[in-house]
């Protein structure tokens, strides 16, 4: 599960989908002992965060939609990693 942004204590990682796409596209989500999945479109699938990151990892990907979109096409079609920037 590679790390493809990081800011302010809380690391963002994404899976790849085994055996084809199964799920809407997401990224998860670890800040302490907090751990979340959250789809591209900022709705949260599983899990929890404390409300102030949570409202960081949702500017994030709003200010990244594109570029997580893409991230998540080409690590599970062509397996390669994308890094994006985190907030500053």
């Amino acid at each position: 599960m590679p790390i493809i942004s990081q800011f302010y204590g809380i690391l963002i990682y994404m899976y790849k989908e085994i055996g084809g796409h199964h799920n809407t596209p997401h990224i998860h989500v670890k800040y302490n002992e907090y751990t979340m999945s959250i789809s591209l479109n900022g709705d949260i699938l599983d899990g929890k965060i404390p409300n102030k990151q949570l409202k960081l990892v949702q500017a994030w990907i709003e200010i990244h939609k594109d570029d997580l979109n893409a991230a998540w096409y080409t690590y599970n079609n062509d397996g390669e990693i994308i890094k994006i920037k985190g907030l500053e």
